[in-house]
């Protein structure tokens, strides 16, 4: 059956483990027997198969029926207002056919899960209060977190009386080591030990964080059913997470017995809102603790791990404050210094000291700087271009470089932890870390997780847990909390100075072109003077010319007075243009409104008399043209231009064709002018918006800046305006505007 069925497996061994779905087991351990019921009518919908050997009524029989049947009224009605006010944190005493339980309820979805747990005798009193004190007194006078350790195996031998004890770390790859450890004078030590990260899978890992003290009474127990193991409520399995009765996966029994551990209890030590370590108990035969010795051993962990939290708080502040220190130099030096190259390397104090490293290197547009201890630049290339840089994050760690760059591994002496910071593409900071050879004591071989087991036909568990030394190369030392910190703290500090830095020099840039607009208006007004004086002089002449002595001029003559004239005025239309696109570039912000389109076309066409300059020119406008935002006086420029265009390169067409409308292109409004005029080839269409560009021949008079002044409208205008045309197929131009609030 698939790890996805609905059900949970029918077979697990350890190729598939590690997805097994044990919050959904469907079994629990026979200490106790668990009942599920509807928490509006209080009817048992699932009851343990070990219900008869609880409360003398056999499961099967209890399925639909009140719950009232096993507490009676009087302890349902108590049980029913508690679930009025959710208050079902503590346990219930009840009584069940004349036995004493303690009844533990919460809720899975939205079944109401039920415990029994046989009630047990305490013969002191003061046994839990005794034992809280002494964990408070022990913990408290403990100093650094090894020593805290220690008190905590201690402690929780003393009070539990497991044979074996052990605080079990994490590392940053979940592998575990044994970091304190209490035990029988008789049995082995596993002080030292490491154990890989698949002996604890992470659904395993992430139960601990939603129940944290977890015991396994008998190794050597019959997983008892749930029946039905569907819940009629949900038509899904049932989600044991929370329950202390939950059975353990099979593989796991068989992990332990190999171990040769013949009960164990496990609490959660979390940190930060993640799973530190565990507090490891393991005896010999089987050992069941109550479920209030399993409270205080939850006070326990829950202390331990407050204690732990401060201790790191403390060993952060601790190590910040120095590197605090260094970073605040950094930045002093950053402000006081423009290049980040002589800011960061040359100075009094340089990036490389802000961590522990052997080396660090700078690389900013294309050059780099190096501190220390680095390979050579070819490598240091090649470690960045394939990949750094191809790294989404922009704060990017490891301590085993040659594990993800195989390419490192010929210089991890040099380069096994690296901690990169990128400030911009071409801008990055490193910070390098040397290998440091490292023999590992292995709780068995980390190689041989498992073995075939003939008689059960599938891969089991490792049966040896012997000490097995290995030594790692290409590792580092890893990269701590507080490293991390002040790395991204200096990041951010560069970053600000940069960003104020250009702001600075945008706004003096800003003030340039300011003054540089009103020298170039300053300057195109007196260019079109200084350029219109001596033409409307040459004009007067030409005509005086004309007038006086044209009559007595021969044909070519009075030819070569045509065309000087004709010169004459396409200069002044030169002159138009250049003030045109002048004042468009120097424009500030838009004078937005609200303008129909009809409007526009029809002004323009009344300026230029269409019906008497185009007299056999078919123009089609569509109706219902919608308005549009911004700057009448540009947009009136912006249809002139285009409409003037279409209806001058169609025009030598037998039967000229102007079209005027909207269309939706890529759910955008788009205007167009069509025409069927000369048209524009394809290899043309990237240069005819550059100012002073004519691909249209010499048969047709303009001074190449028309839609040149039109893109820059466009542009102005956020918009965006694209040409669609065939040679001498006719021409269709697409625009729209997004102006927004103007800029």
């Amino acid at each position: 059956m698939a790890l996805t069925s609905r059900k949970y497996p029918e077979k697990i061994d350890l190729d598939n483990c590690a997805k097994e779905p044990i919050h959904i087991i469907g079994k629990t351990q026979e200490y106790g027997v668990i009942l599920v019921c509807d928490p509006l009518s209080l009817k048992i919908t699932q009851a343990g198969a070990n219900s008869l050997e609880y409360f003398s009524i056999a499961g099967n029989e209890l399925l639909d029926e009140p719950l009232a049947r096993l507490l009676g009224e009087e302890q349902v009605s108590f049980f029913k207002d508690k679930l009025a006010v959710k208050d079902t944190a503590l346990p219930l005493q009840v009584k069940v056919n004349g036995k004493d339980f303690l009844l533990l309820a919460h809720f899975s979805g939205i079944n109401l899960v039920l415990e029994f747990e046989p009630l047990e005798e305490v013969s002191d009193s003061f046994f839990f209060q005794k034992h809280l004190t002494r964990i408070l007194n022990k913990l408290q006078a403990s100093g650094s977190i090894a020593e805290l350790c220690r008190s905590a195996a201690l402690l929780t031998q003393q009070i539990f009386g497991y044979d074996r004890v052990m605080i079990y770390k994490f590392d940053e790859e979940w592998n575990g080591e044994v970091v304190a450890e209490r035990k029988a004078p008789e049995m082995e030590s596993w002080l030292g030990l490491k154990y890989p990260a698949t002996d604890i899978p992470p659904q395993s890992r992430a139960l601990f964080l939603k129940n944290r003290v977890r015991m396994i009474a008998d190794v050597h127990y019959t997983p008892q059913a749930i029946l039905p193991e569907i819940s009629p409520l949900t038509e899904k399995p049932l989600d044991l997470s929370h329950l202390d009765l939950r059975a353990v996966s099979p593989i796991h029994i068989e992990y332990l017995i190999n171990m040769e551990v013949g009960a164990s209890m496990t609490s959660a030590i979390v940190v930060g809102g993640k799973l530190w370590g565990l507090i490891a108990c393991h005896h010999r035969t089987a050992k069941f603790i109550s479920y209030y010795q399993r409270e205080s051993a939850r006070f326990l962990a829950e202390m331990f791990s407050t204690k732990i939290a401060l201790q790191e708080s403390n060993n952060f502040i601790k190590n910040t404050e120095v590197s605090e220190k260094i970073r605040n130099q950094l930045v002093e030096q950053i402000r006081e210094r423009n290049g980040l190259f002589e800011a960061l390397a040359e100075g009094p104090v340089k990036f490389t000291d802000l961590i522990s490293c052997s080396g660090g290197a700078l690389y900013f547009q294309g050059e780099w700087k190096f501190c220390g201890s680095v390979p050579e630049k070819e490598k240091m290339d090649s470690l960045l271009q394939n990949f750094i840089a191809r790294k989404e994050e922009n704060l990017f760690f490891t301590r085993k470089l040659s594990e993800l760059f195989p390419e490192a591994d010929s210089y991890k002496k040099k380069i096994s932890g690296l901690l990169s910071l990128r400030l911009a593409e071409d801008k990055y900071i490193l910070w390098l870390r040397p290998e440091e050879v490292e023999n590992v004591n292995w709780g068995g071989d980390p190689a041989n997780k498992a073995f075939y087991d003939e008689e059960k036909k599938r891969l089991s568990p490792r049966k040896s847990f012997s000490k097995w030394s290995e030594q790692v190369t290409g590792v580092s030392k890893a990269f701590k909390d507080y490293d991390i910190s002040v790395v991204k703290t200096l990041g951010e500090n560069i970053s600000h100075i940069l960003l104020a830095r250009q702001r600075h020099e945008i706004e003096a840039l800003n003030e340039k072109l300011l003054e540089a607009n009103k020298e170039l208006e300053l300057f195109s007004y007196g260019l079109s003077h200084d350029l219109r004086a001596p033409i409307r002089g040459l004009e007067g002449y030409l005509q005086i010319l004309t007038e006086d002595y044209g009559h007595s001029l021969d044909e070519d003559g009075q030819k070569l007075l045509k065309m000087g004239s004709d010169l004459i005025q396409k200069t002044h239309s030169l002159i138009d243009d250049i003030l045109s696109y002048s004042r468009i570039s120097q424009l500030g912000a838009l004078r937005l409104q609200e303008i129909p389109v009809k409007d526009l076309i029809n002004e323009f066409l009344e300026m230029i008399n269409v019906r008497a300059n185009y007299p056999h020119t078919r123009l089609m406008v569509q109706e219902d043209l919608p308005a549009m935002k911004g700057d009448r006086r540009m947009l009136l420029q912006l249809w002139s231009n285009l409409i003037s265009n279409a209806l001058k390169y169609s025009a030598q067409k037998e039967n000229p064709e102007v079209q005027i409308g909207m269309t939706i292109k890529n759910e955008e409004q788009v205007y167009f002018i069509s025409d069927n005029g000369i048209g524009i080839d394809e290899k043309d269409f990237g240069q005819i918006f550059e100012s002073f560009t004519r691909v249209a021949g010499k048969d047709f008079k303009g001074s190449g800046i028309g839609l040149a002044i039109v893109k820059k409208i466009i542009d102005k205008h956020r918009g965006e305006i694209w040409v669609e045309s065939a040679g001498n197929e006719g021409t269709t131009f697409y625009f729209y505007t997004n102006p927004g609030e103007g800029k």
